[in-house]
Formats: C-alpha cells, sequence, structure tokens
C-alpha cells in the first residue's frame, strides 16, 4: 500500500509554496501519495505516515511552522519527519550533523565564516546551527531524520516595512532569487529513503 505523505509550508510572500511543490513531485516518483498544503490548513497530521514541513527564515523560522509542530508534536513524534529552511543568508561551518540530525546545506548559497574564531553578527545569526534550534526547541519530542537549509527568493516589495529593514540593514541580503532546484531536488530523493517510503 501506498505512503501517504503530507508537505505542509508556511510561506511570507509565496515562494517556499514552490519548494513545497517541488519536493513534493520528486517524492511522488517513489509511487507515495504526497499533499501539499499549507500550515494553517492543516487541522490533523494523523492520516499521513511521514511529513516534510518547510518555512522561510523570516526573524527566525517563520512563526506558523513553529507553532505547528509544537501543536502536532505528539504526533509528529511517532512518524518520519524532515525540516527544510528557506533563507537568503547561510553561514556554513562544515557541519554534517546537528544534535545527531543529518543536515543538507545549499552550497551555492551558503558561506564559510571570514574568522571562524570570530564570528560577526550576521554570521552568526545565520548559522546552520541557529536556524535549526529554534525548531528542535518548540517541540523537542519531534526528531527530524533531516534537515534541509535552501536558498530563498527575497522580493524586498513583498516584505514588510519592519522585515525589509531588517533584511537590508542587519542581514544586509540582496534582492534576487537564490533557490537552487537542483539541490532542492536532490535532498527530496534523498527523502525518499529517510521517511521511510522508499527501501535504502
Amino acid at each position: 500500500m501506498a505512503k501517504t505523505i503530507l508537505v505542509a509550508y508556511a510561506t511570507n510572500a509565496g515562494s517556499t509554496v514552490e519548494v513545497a511543490e517541488t519536493i513534493a513531485e520528486e517524492l511522488r516518483k517513489t509511487g507515495a501519495v504526497v499533499e501539499v498544503r499549507n500550515i494553517q490548513e492543516v487541522d490533523t497530521v494523523t492520516a499521513y505516515d511521514a511529513a516534510a514541513i518547510g518555512a522561510p527564515m523570516i526573524l527566525g523560522w517563520h512563526r506558523s511552522a513553529r507553532k505547528f509542530i509544537r501543536q502536532h508534536r505528539k504526533e509528529l513524534g511517532q512518524m518520519p519527519v524532515a525540516y527544510f529552511f528557506t533563507a537568503v543568508s547561510l553561514t556554513d561551518t562544515g557541519e554534517k550533523e546537528i544534535r545527531s540530525i543529518p543536515v543538507w546545506v545549499d552550497q551555492y548559497r551558503a558561506k564559510a565564516p571570514k574568522d571562524p574564531a570570530r564570528l560577526g553578527f550576521r554570521e552568526r545569526y545565520s548559522l546552520i546551527s541557529n536556524y535549526l534550534a529554534p525548531a528542535l526547541e518548540a517541540a523537542p519530542e519531534v526528531k527530524p531524520v533531516s534537515a534541509a537549509f535552501f536558498g530563498g527568493k527575497l522580493d524586498i516589495g513583498r516584505l514588510k516595512f519592519f522585515q525589509m529593514l531588517f533584511v537590508l540593514l542587519v542581514i544586509q541580503a540582496q534582492p534576487g532569487d537564490f533557490r537552487d532546484w537542483d539541490f532542492i531536488r536532490l535532498w527530496a530523493d534523498h527523502l525518499g529513503s529517510v521517511l521511510g517510503i522508499r527501501e535504502v
């Protein structure tokens, strides 16, 4: 019997849904039944065998994503779950695992720190470990089998004023589309195994 997989997303300006749909497209190649749904439209996760949950970094991992995993932590803690993050700034210090969770980092977007011994504020803020920590702390019962960090899309015109100030002045990110679709598909193909859809 085919597995039923939930790909749930939160979005700020619409670009994360495109990432979610691409992940779902790859997962369907395994024969799984995959539903792509906005987090705010999901009342229960009991009908699914596994889940991939993603959101953008907007002053931290999107608040509705943290709320979702906290609300459904009991059920999510009993199934294979993966997290994905979209961001315009990523600092990569070479970790392959964080708290025993395998991490995938888009090397096209990630930047190594100038001085690993003395990270600047922006570098510290955009550390992979700093991005992942709030998601794990929101629902400690959920143990992701994988976490992926993708480049995002920054459209200044679609941000709220305070978000625009933070991104431009603090993060100093440049507008543009930094999503690497090949890398996103590669991670989604990997999910086929770690979510228990396809035998290794």
